[in-house]
């Protein structure tokens, strides 16, 4: 048993109508057929979406995620329309909302890793694969592979485990041309932010992009990113100085919450059915300011 410890109530806002609630994203159709994407400051772990929230994260994520589809927009196009918040919202929807153009979304989560850790870690000591990708003996949690790979998974519910899947397991989903495409752009995206982040100090140890098809005024379709893109939440993001394979690596992440849920502090047994409980406010401290680091490392701006 897993999903919201405390499921919130959708805010309800004229002409738009309420379509989803994520883990952390409200989802809208505004009169126009565009989403609304607004994005909260809850947090989960360990499949759980808890309830504390942390302050200025759903703001962050947005504001990073609009600086890499500005990095990227040269490689692969994306679904954000504007960033104006629609009249009648909340006050608090300033910087956590995006217009976005509505599309066909592939149903493949699209992960690239660079470095073994993870689920990819736990495969690999199974098997020395990832995905079904054959990898070299001596491999330990931190290593740097030999080259980016792409490990697909499918995109989970609420409250479920997302499943590592093959790449013909895609191919088979969508077809050979599109899984192809998935494939190359995923791995494309992911080098292009790797080196990035790399010159400001961070390893991109691995990431997950999600794609949608969308129609164009022609009737031809093209393949664009969407969802949110290369943060704290689909990325782990590892200090270059720091990097040392063999153990976990210290991260920009919600490490700080699941080390305490996982510690006799917190009184939680993560085996059980009972919910998590709520977090120290040091714990949500210590993570609101790992979450607005990442964010200042890698933009080079000053969180305000």
């Amino acid at each position: 048993m897993s999903g919201f410890v405390e499921k919130p109530e959708p805010v309800q806002v004229p002409g738009l109508t309420h379509l989803h609630t994520g883990k952390v994203r409200e989802l809208y159709r505004n009169e126009a057929g565009d989403l609304v994407m607004v994005a909260s400051d809850r947090i989960s772990a360990y499949d759980w979406v808890l309830p504390t929230e942390i302050p200025d994260k759903g703001r962050v994520l947005t504001a990073l995620s609009l600086w890499w589809f500005d990095q990227l927009g040269d490689l692969v196009p994306n679904h954000v329309i504007s960033t104006e918040v629609p009249a009648g919202a909340p006050a608090d929807w300033e910087g956590r909302t995006t217009i976005c153009r509505a599309l066909r979304m592939v149903p493949v989560e699209c992960v690239a890793r660079g470095y073994l850790t993870g689920s990819g870690l736990v495969e690999y000591d199974d098997s020395r694969t990832v995905c079904g990708i054959g990898l070299p003996e001596g491999l330990v949690d931190g290593s740097e592979l030999p080259g980016p790979i792409f490990t697909p998974a499918t995109k989970a519910a609420v409250g479920d485990h997302d499943e590592n899947v093959s790449y013909e397991a895609v191919a088979h989903t969508v077809g050979v041309e599109t899984a192809t495409l998935l494939r190359q752009l995923t791995l494309d995206v992911y080098r292009r932010a790797r080196g990035i982040a790399h010159g400001r100090g961070l390893i991109l140890a691995d990431t997950k992009f999600e794609f949608g098809w969308a129609t164009g005024a022609d009737g031809t379709e093209e393949l664009i990113l969407g969802d949110e893109v290369l943060t704290p939440d689909s990325s782990r993001f590892w200090p270059l100085a720091e990097w040392e394979p063999g153990h976990a690596q210290p991260s920009y992440d919600k490490q700080f919450v699941r080390d305490w849920l996982t510690s006799p502090a917190s009184g939680w047994d993560r085996k059980s059915e009972t919910p998590p409980p709520a977090l120290p406010q040091q714990v949500v401290d210590a993570t609101r300011a790992k979450y607005i680091e990442a964010y200042e490392l890698l933009t080079g701006l000053s969180w305000k």
